[in-house]
C-alpha cells in the first residue's frame, strides 16, 4: 500500500474515495479514527491508501480530476 493523497480537507478525502471507487481501485483512509484524538478539530491529516500497482492509474485520476496538488510522492 502507498499513500496517494494526505489532507486535512474532508472534502478532498471524500472526492478521492469517489473517484477510486468509480475507477474500481480499492482504497481506504488511514488515521480517520485520529478525530478521536484530537476533538474533531482537522488538525491531523488523513491518508488515502491505495495499492501500489494501481498507483499510476489513481494518479492519472487526480490529473484528470484537477486535483493533481493533493497527489503525495509524485
Amino acid at each position: 500500500m502507498i499513500e496517494l493523497v494526505r489532507t486535512n480537507d474532508a472534502v478532498i478525502i471524500s472526492f478521492v474515495e469517489s473517484l477510486m471507487r468509480d475507477a474500481g481501485i480499492a482504497c481506504f483512509v488511514a488515521d480517520q479514527n485520529m478525530s478521536i484524538l484530537e476533538g474533531s478539530i482537522g488538525l491531523l491529516p488523513k491518508r488515502v491508501m491505495i495499492d501500489a500497482n494501481q498507483a499510476d492509474a489513481a494518479r492519472r485520476i487526480l490529473r484528470d480530476a484537477g486535483i493533481a496538488n493533493e497527489i503525495r510522492g509524485k
